[in-house]
């Protein structure tokens, strides 16, 4: 079994050395470091820890006798928070730099629990309290019974303190300071790093095979986990909204009027359940004759406008090229607003292949609505 330490690292990189000292007092090997951090936090393990071999990373294996090719850890296992842009970010100061610092935590938890020869270790002890509670979602998320989730505690007096990395194996007296800022020392035979198992519950086995196949967005992950009992998708052309989970979207009428087209069909098959059957999919040539249809339910819509003032490049006269324009918009609008996971059971899907697509709603009737 390969072991993966996977910790969040803020400016106080002593936490990385008295997590490997903690792990190993315990009997817990460590084949691999990973450490996710800010960029100026990146520096500071550079500069202390590896600092071209001579950190106090090194020092920690030379002194407890560690043999370095033993533990996979070097500049390239610094994972650096960046935004959507691939600038590294300097702190985690505001709500995008926590998501971006939360798609990290998930995309390297989902990377190292997909081998089922592998452990993961969670160390949350390190970095800003928004850090950890990233880390241990994610941990949540993917753990599986092999992982652990773990915090260090220093006692308090050597914590985050400069002169202080691990208790070497012949106590020092070091320099601290106290409450008031005075200088005293104090031999590092006192200081005690306890390694705390923390307990947590995974949802691992509660997420569809689909979203254990590749990295998916946290959101996707939270969504993916809402079941409601009776989940409806409701086409309002009273009040020109789609609602689905509890949330609304209004609809431009051209788009709506397309949209309910496809949801009526769905609406007035014959068959009591969908399940696979495709019977409500239309052609782009049905979709074309049924065009008296549609510009009746635009009507609808537009009351107060007289249908020849109309213009008969849009939505009343449809052709190839702005029928795929308003599926376009319209899936657009529906993503946006209830995400990916929702998106395809609720958008004009298309099956089969050129010449013989045809369209529709993948969602069960029985799981729609109609609002005249």
């Amino acid at each position: 079994m390969k072991n993966i330490l996977l910790s969040v690292v803020g400016l106080s990189t002593q936490v990385i050395t008295e997590t490997l000292y903690a792990l190993h007092q315990n009997g817990r090997e460590v084949h691999a470091l990973h450490v996710i951090t800010t960029r100026n936090g990146r520096d500071i393990v550079f500069a202390d820890l590896l600092a071209g071999g001579n950190g106090y990373y090194h020092k920690y294996l030379s002194e407890y006798e560690i043999d370095p090719d033993t533990i996979d850890f070097g500049y390239e296992n610094i994972h650096v928070i960046s935004d959507s842009h691939g600038v590294e970010i300097d702190d985690i100061i505001s709500e995008s730099d926590n998501e971006y610092l939360l798609q990290q935590c998930f995309e390297l938890a989902f990377k190292f629990t997909r081998e089922s020869e592998t452990a993961v270790f969670f160390s949350i002890a390190g970095g800003r309290k928004t850090m950890s509670a990233c880390l241990t979602l994610a941990a949540q998320f993917y753990g599986r019974p092999q992982d652990r989730l773990y915090h260090v505690l220093v006692s308090p007096e050597f914590e985050s303190n400069r002169n202080f990395y691990f208790p070497p194996k012949h106590s020092e007296e070091i320099e601290l300071k106290d409450k008031n800022g005075q200088v005293y020392y104090k031999s590092t035979k006192y200081a005690q790093i306890n390694l705390i198992s923390v307990p947590f519950i995974s949802i691992r086995e509660k997420l569809s095979k689909d979203f254990l196949k590749e990295p998916k967005s946290p959101g996707a992950l939270m969504l993916s986990l809402i079941k409601e009992d009776e989940t409806k998708l409701t086409v309002s052309l009273k009040s020109k909204k789609i609602l689905y989970k509890n949330l609304e979207q209004d609809i431009m009428p051209a788009h709506l009027a397309l949209y309910a087209f496809f949801a009526l069909r769905k609406n007035e098959c014959q068959k009591k359940s969908c399940g696979a059957c495709r019977d409500c999919f239309v052609d782009i040539q049905t979709i074309f004759n049924n065009q008296n249809r549609i510009t009746e339910i635009y009507k609808k819509l537009c009351k107060t406008r007289p249908i020849e003032e109309m213009s008969d490049s849009g939505i009343t006269g449809l052709d190839n090229n702005n029928f795929n324009s308003f599926k376009s918009k319209i899936r657009k609008t529906l993503l946006n607003k209830f995400g990916p996971y929702a998106l395809k059971d609720i958008e004009i899907a298309s099956i089969g292949q050129r010449p013989g697509v045809k369209y529709g709603i993948l969602m069960d009737k029985d799981k729609m609505e109609f609002v005249c």
